[in-house]
């Protein structure tokens, strides 16, 4: 018992202080709130406290970290709402009354169970997708485009609010720059037309150019010769989506 809450005040107060670099720092932080940094920064709030506290204290350690991460989120969302004394609509307030405070708030802590997926997404997305980049010349990409946090700059935007938004703008981040690469992967490897009609119209929002693959009744030829046709030989062009924005300055 002495050990977890050891680590629970230990973490508290090293997120306490991390929490108060990022608002006390100058607008050059929002070098931060962009990949590279932002990832560092991510990482900093969950999963590096966890590895380093599994290594030193066991389980009891992590269950710790865990208590001292959510401690430290419940006093940020408080004290942040404290000192803008903002009075006006908020959103936890609007969804407490349509769905219920119960409701609500577990509705949260539940979405944090995605936590460790997206995290490993993101891992593939720095690991694996820069290897497409250099065996197949598929197109590059600026991470800080697709993976930042700017909800914070949104008016109204306090305490329990800003946190949940935040988390959602990074999600959306990772989703986002997710489904591009795939976009490239699919068109460069499978670009054939799924049997299933209902499958197709709900792949049409991620895989717009879906309505350029091979129809599902086609043959290998119509699969080769689209191909040949979107990847000429010799072309120095990256190997992108068919709709990518880069095939249409050409």
């Amino acid at each position: 018992m002495y050990q977890i809450l050891l680590v629970t005040l230990g973490v508290f107060s090293i997120h306490g202080i991390l929490i108060l670099l990022i608002i006390f720092s100058s607008r050059k932080s929002d070098a931060l709130l962009r990949a590279p940094l932002l990832d560092l920064m991510v990482g900093l709030f969950t999963w590096i406290p966890w590895i380093v506290i599994f290594c030193l204290y066991g389980w009891h350690g992590l269950l710790g970290c865990f208590i001292g991460q959510m401690a430290i989120l419940s006093s940020f969302c408080n004290i942040h709402t404290m000192l803008h004394n903002y009075k006006g609509p908020t959103i936890k307030h609007t969804l407490n009354q349509i769905v219920g405070p119960t409701r609500n708030h577990f509705g949260l802590l539940i979405s944090l169970l995605a936590l460790p997926i997206l995290l490993s997404v993101r891992l593939g997305q720095i690991l694996i997708y820069p290897l497409l980049v250099w065996t197949l010349n598929f197109p590059k990409y600026k991470d800080g485009d697709w993976i930042n946090i700017s909800r914070q700059k949104f008016s109204g935007l306090v305490g329990h609010d800003l946190v949940w938004c935040l988390y959602c703008d990074w999600m959306t981040s990772i989703y986002s720059f997710g489904g591009e690469m795939l976009r490239n992967v699919e068109s460069f490897w499978c670009p054939i037309r799924f049997y299933d009609g209902k499958k197709c119209e709900n792949c049409k929002i991620d895989f717009p150019d879906i309505k350029d693959w091979t129809p599902a009744d086609g043959s290998m030829t119509d699969v080769t010769t689209l191909l040949n046709e979107k990847y000429p030989v010799g072309s120095t062009s990256p190997r992108s989506w068919y709709g990518h924005p880069d095939r249409k300055k050409k």
